[in-house]
C-alpha cells in the first residue's frame, strides 16, 4: 500500500479552522456510521460478519415469537372422527293432498307434517332439496338425504326424526363408501331425534357424546352430507346457547356458525376434543343456503333421549298438568315480585298432578327440587327431563306467600288436547256492553252473550289505540279475573282496577280466556 503524502509540508497548505460545532457533528456522524455498520450491514466493530438477529433486542423479540403457539388445522381431529359419520338416504311413499279443484299440491307432504317441516327448513326455492325426485303426480316414491353418526360399534346411530319419519326404507353410506340397510329403532318428534340400527356390521367406528357444555366462542366442526356430498367438513364457533326457535317447549339449541346446508340435518357438531357437542337440526336461511346461523341439539339432551329410544323405542316425560307462561316485568310488578322469573300457572288441568296438589291459576312456580326456575321454558325442560312417577318438590308463590308443594309426576300425553273453536262470530249479536275507560275495553257479562260461557266478562269492543289492544286483547276474549279477583260485571272490573291503583300498582294482572286456553296479561294502568 502507498503511503499518503503529508500535505502540511506543501507551501500552499493552510490548516483548516476547527470549531466545537464541527467536532460534535463529526462525533455524531461517526456514531451513526458505526451503528449502521454494526446493525444494518451486519458487521461487528472487528469487521467480522454478524447475524442481524443476534443483537440483544432482536433476540428478545425472536424468543417471544417462539413462545406463541402457531396456528394449527383440524386435520388430526377430522381424521379421527370422520369415519363415525354416515350419510342417510330414505325412501318415502309419496302422499299428495288434492285441493277442491282436483289439482295436486306443490309439496308431496301434508302441511305441518315432520317431512314438510324438514323440507321447509332445508329445502330450496321450490320446497324440495336437491336429490328429492317424485314419481308421477298424485303418487309414487320420493327420496331424501340427511346425515347421522354411529354411537356404538354394533351399528346404533343417531339422526333427526324429520330425516327418517315415515320412511319405508333407510340406507346409510359410511365414510369408506360402503352401503348398509338400517331400521328405525325409535323417534322423538318433540326433540327431533331418531335412533337407527345399521344391519350387517359389528365393528363400526363411533363417536362419543360430550359430557361438557360448550362455551360461547368454542371451536366447532360440522361433518355431514350437504347436497349429497358426503364427508363434508366445515368449521366455526359456538355463537350462542339456549336458543328458542319456536319449535316447541323443549327448545334449548346451540347456535353455531359453521356452514350447515341441506343434507347436514342429523349430522354431528364436534368439539376440538373430537366429541359430539350437538346434533345439527335446523338452519336460519332466508335464501335457502347457509348464512352462518345453524342450530344443534345439545349432547345432554341427545343422551337422555337416545337412552330411552334404545330401551323402549319412545320417550316418556314427566308431567304436572299445567298451562304455563313467562313472568314478564309487568306481571312481576302486578304480583309484587322483585324479579321477573319463574313460571306463571295460567291454568291447571283438571285432575292433573298440579291441580290435585293444590296449585291454582296465578301461582308462580319458582323452583323444582330446590333448583331455581328461570322461566317457563326451563320449567318445561326440567319436568320433561324427569321420569313419570317421580316425587318432586315445587316452590310456589301463592297469592304473595311462598309455599312448598309435593306431588308425583304423571306422564306427558303423546297427543296434545285439541283447543276449542276460536270463532267468535256468534258473540257479535250481544249488546254493546259497558266501557272500562282506564283499559280501553268494552265488556259485558259472559252469561249474557251466547257462547261466552257463564263466568267472567266478555270483551265486546277494543280501542285500537289502547294499552289493552297493544297487549293482544280482541273481541270475544273472556276476562275471568282482575288483580286476583273473579269478575262477572263491568263494575267488578272497575272496582278491581281501582283497588290496584290504590295499592300503587303500575299495571293490573288479568286472567283471560281466549280460544279455549287461559293466559295472564298485565295491562298498564292509565294515570289520572
Amino acid at each position: 500500500m502507498t503511503d499518503r503524502p503529508d500535505l502540511s509540508t506543501l507551501p500552499s497548505y493552510k490548516a483548516p479552522k476547527r470549531s466545537l460545532f464541527s467536532a460534535r457533528k463529526l462525533a455524531l456522524m461517526a456514531s451513526v456510521v458505526a451503528g449502521l455498520g454494526a446493525a444494518t450491514y451486519g458487521f461487528s466493530p472487528t469487521h467480522n460478519p454478524a447475524d442481524l438477529f443476534t443483537t440483544p433486542a432482536h433476540a428478545q423479540v425472536n424468543n417471544e415469537v417462539k413462545k406463541v403457539q402457531q396456528p394449527v388445522g383440524f386435520a388430526d381431529i377430522v381424521e379421527r372422527v370422520k369415519p363415525s359419520v354416515i350419510s342417510v338416504k330414505v325412501n318415502i311413499r309419496e302422499k299428495v293432498a288434492k285441493d277442491d279443484s282436483g289439482n295436486n299440491d306443490d309439496s308431496p307432504f301434508q302441511p305441518g307434517s315432520p317431512m314438510e317441516r324438514f323440507f321447509r327448513r332445508f329445502g330450496g326455492p321450490d320446497g324440495l332439496p336437491p336429490g328429492l325426485r317424485g314419481g308421477p303426480r298424485g303418487g309414487g316414491v320420493v327420496t331424501g338425504q340427511g346425515s347421522g353418526f354411529f354411537i356404538s360399534a354394533d351399528g346404533y346411530a343417531v339422526t333427526n326424526n324429520h330425516v327418517v319419519d315415515g320412511a319405508d326404507k333407510v340406507e346409510v353410506t359410511t365414510d369408506d363408501g360402503k352401503t348398509y340397510s338400517a331400521k328405525v329403532i325409535g323417534t322423538d318428534p318433540r326433540t327431533d331425534l331418531a335412533l337407527i340400527k345399521v344391519e350387517g356390521g359389528s365393528n363400526f367406528q363411533f363417536a362419543k357424546l360430550s359430557d361438557t357444555k360448550p362455551r360461547i366462542g368454542d371451536w366447532v366442526l360440522a361433518v355431514g352430507n350437504p347436497f349429497g356430498l358426503g364427508g363434508t367438513v366445515t368449521a366455526g364457533i359456538v355463537s350462542a346457547s339456549g336458543r328458542d326457535i319456536g319449535n316447541g317447549p323443549y327448545d334449548d339449541f346451540i347456535q353455531i356458525d359453521a356452514p350447515v346446508n341441506k343434507g347436514n340435518s342429523g349430522g354431528p357438531a364436534f368439539d376440538v376434543s373430537g366429541e359430539v357437542m350437538g346434533v345439527n337440526t335446523a338452519i336460519y336461511s332466508p335464501s335457502g343456503g347457509s348464512v352462518g346461523i345453524a342450530f344443534s341439539i345439545p349432547a345432554q339432551t341427545v343422551k337422555s333421549v337416545v337412552a330411552q329410544l334404545k330401551d323402549k323405542g319412545s320417550v316418556s316425560r314427566g308431567w304436572i298438568g299445567v298451562q304455563i307462561q313467562p313472568v314478564t316485568s309487568d306481571i312481576a310488578d302486578s304480583l309484587g315480585m322483585k324479579k321477573a322469573e319463574g313460571a306463571l300457572v295460567a291454568e291447571p288441568q283438571a285432575n292433573g298432578p298440579a291441580a290435585k296438589a293444590g296449585i291454582e291459576s296465578g301461582d308462580v312456580i319458582t323452583a323444582v327440587n330446590g333448583e331455581p326456575v328461570k322461566d317457563a321454558r326451563e320449567l318445561a325442560r326440567t319436568i320433561g327431563g324427569l321420569a313419570p312417577g317421580n316425587a318432586v318438590k315445587l316452590n310456589v308463590l301463592h297469592k304473595g306467600q311462598d309455599k312448598t308443594v309435593n306431588l308425583t309426576l304423571g306422564q306427558l300425553p303423546n297427543n296434545l288436547e285439541a283447543k276449542a273453536d276460536t270463532d267468535n262470530s256468534d258473540k257479535g249479536n250481544s249488546s254493546r256492553g259497558t266501557d272500562v275507560p282506564k283499559l280501553g275495553l268494552t265488556v259485558a257479562p259472559a252469561n249474557s252473550v251466547a257462547g261466552a260461557g257463564k263466568e267472567g266478562v266478555v270483551v265486546t269492543e277494543v280501542d285500537p289505540k289502547s294499552a289493552a289492544a297493544e297487549r293482544g286483547f280482541k273481541e270475544g276474549d273472556v276476562i275471568l279475573e282482575v288483580a286476583g279477583k273473579t269478575v262477572g260485571t263491568a263494575g267488578e272490573v272497575r272496582d278491581a282496577i281501582t283497588a290496584a291503583r290504590n295499592d300503587n300498582k303500575n299495571s293490573v294482572l288479568m286472567r283471560v280466556k281466549s280460544g279455549g286456553s287461559s293466559r295472564f296479561v298485565a295491562v298498564p294502568l292509565a294515570k289520572g
